[in-house]
C-alpha cells in the first residue's frame, strides 16, 4: 500500500470542495423581461455561507488498517462586485495502521475575483502541531498566459498556461455544463495548493439531476428553506498529474460530491485510490449575500 502523503491529503479538499466553490453568477442575457431576468440572477447567484463537514473512513480497497476521522469548516462570503473569499480549514487524524498517527492541520484562505482574472491564496499546514508547509502567493491571467508570484514558501516568479482555471471558475463551468446537460469536462486547474505552484489536468463527471422532490437529504441540508425548491447534482471530479498521457494514468485522487446551483456542496467522497473518506454535512449556514453598491 502507498501510504497518503499527509500535506496533499489535506490540501485535496482546500483544491475542490466546495460546498460553495465562488462560481460567479451568471447574469442572464434573456429578453422576457426584468422580472424574468431578476429571477434567472437569483437562481444564478452563489450563496454565502459557512458549512461544517465530519470525516470518516468510508471504504478501503486494499488490505489496508488505515483508519481516518476529522472536520472540515467551510466559510465562504463575497460578491460578484467584491470577489468571493474562502476562509477553510481541514483537520485529520490519520492512522496508517502501522503505528504511525499523523494530525494534519490546514488552513487557508483564497481570494478570486468574479471575471476569474485575479487569484490570492495563502495556507499554513501543520504536521503534528509543527508548521511544515507555508505558502503565499497570487496569480494574474494575461493575454495567453498566467503570471505566478510567490512570497512563500519562497519569493518566485513563474508563468504557467494561460488554459488554466482556477477554482471558482472552474465550478461556474461545472453547474453551467450541469444545467446545459453535459456530463463530460476536462480542463487544467490552478489552486495554489502544495508548493504553490500546483497545477493538476481534471475530468469531471456530471450525473443525473437530482430534481428538488427526489432523494431527500437527511444530513444538515434538509429543512433548508433556500435549498428545497433546488436542482441538484452527483458531480465526481478526478485529478491527475500534467506530466502523465491521457488515457493511461490513475487519477492522484478524485472529489465526489453532490452540488446544488447555488453553490453548496453536499455527501462529500474524498477517494485516494486505496482508501477514500466520507464528509457529511453537519451544519449549515446560510448567510445574507451583500448586494453591489
Amino acid at each position: 500500500m502507498t501510504h497518503p502523503n499527509t500535506t496533499r491529503l489535506a490540501t485535496i479538499a482546500a483544491a475542490a470542495l466546495l460546498a460553495g466553490w465562488g462560481a460567479a453568477p451568471a447574469v442572464a442575457q434573456d429578453q422576457k423581461g426584468q422580472d424574468q431576468k431578476s429571477q434567472d440572477q437569483k437562481i444564478n447567484e452563489l450563496a454565502a455561507h459557512r458549512a461544517v463537514y465530519e470525516l470518516k473512513l468510508a471504504h478501503t480497497r486494499s488490505k489496508s488498517t488505515v483508519t481516518a476521522r476529522g472536520r472540515i469548516l467551510y466559510d465562504f462570503t463575497g460578491s460578484v462586485c467584491a470577489g468571493y473569499t474562502l476562509e477553510f480549514r481541514q483537520v485529520s487524524d490519520l492512522d496508517n495502521g502501522e503505528g504511525k498517527q499523523t494530525l494534519s492541520d490546514l488552513r487557508s484562505t483564497t481570494w478570486e475575483d468574479s471575471e476569474a482574472k485575479n487569484y490570492t491564496y495563502k495556507s499554513q499546514n501543520y504536521l503534528n502541531q509543527r508548521l511544515v508547509d507555508t505558502v503565499d502567493g497570487k496569480a494574474e491571467r494575461q493575454t495567453g498566459w498566467m503570471a505566478v508570484t510567490l512570497t512563500k514558501p519562497k519569493d518566485k516568479k513563474t508563468n504557467l498556461d494561460g488554459e488554466l482555471v482556477f477554482p471558482t471558475e472552474h465550478v461556474r463551468r461545472i453547474v453551467d455544463a450541469a444545467r446545459e446537460g453535459k456530463s463530460l469536462l476536462e480542463f487544467p486547474v490552478f489552486d495554489g495548493s502544495e508548493n504553490g505552484e500546483k497545477v493538476y489536468n481534471t475530468l469531471t463527471v456530471i450525473g443525473h439531476v437530482i430534481e428538488p422532490n427526489q432523494k431527500v437529504p437527511t444530513d444538515a441540508a434538509a429543512g433548508v428553506a433556500a435549498l428545497a425548491g433546488m436542482k441538484r447534482w452527483p458531480v465526481t471530479v478526478s485529478y491527475f498529474e500534467r506530466a502523465g498521457k491521457s488515457g493511461e494514468q490513475l487519477p492522484v485522487y478524485s472529489i465526489g460530491f453532490e452540488l446544488y446551483e447555488n453553490g453548496i456542496s453536499r455527501a462529500l467522497l474524498l477517494d485516494y485510490n486505496d482508501f477514500a473518506i466520507s464528509g457529511e454535512l453537519t451544519t449549515l449556514e446560510i448567510k445574507d449575500n451583500k448586494p453591489c453598491p
